[in-house]
């Protein structure tokens, strides 16, 4: 049995950046910063790619900003490129994000009640 399914909560390090295709379809991606569980808050967060298509990519373009706090569900996969200036082999992990849940931000949190939306 083969299983790749990454769960993820953090806050947005950008704002989301759009690309669209004539083919009508888009993409949006942005960076999530996770803190780690552990008592050291000096420890700087994870920091993870993130690439969302269609329906998802547009509710994050209308409703995250940088520092808003979101859960993902996703896969893992890495990204391959040959450097231009270089010549060399390149990749880094992104996550495909399935899967959005809109948490609150920090200013949401000052004066309302627990917010989420599933997307």
């Amino acid at each position: 049995m083969a299983l790749n399914r990454v769960h993820l909560v953090g806050r947005a390090g950008l704002d989301p950046e759009m690309k669209y295709f004539e083919s009508g379809k888009m993409v949006c991606n942005f960076t999530l910063a996770v803190n780690r569980r552990t008592s050291n808050r000096d420890e700087p967060p994870d920091w993870f790619d993130l690439e969302m298509w269609d329906k998802t990519a547009e509710v994050a373009k209308n409703y995250v900003k940088k520092g808003k706090e979101i859960g993902v569900i996703g896969s893992l996969r890495i990204e391959s490129w040959r450097d231009r200036t270089t010549g060399e082999e390149r990749s880094k992990p992104v996550i495909r994000v399935d899967q959005l849940v809109l948490l609150r931000s920090r200013r949401d949190s000052e004066g309302s009640s627990d917010y989420r939306d599933d997307f």
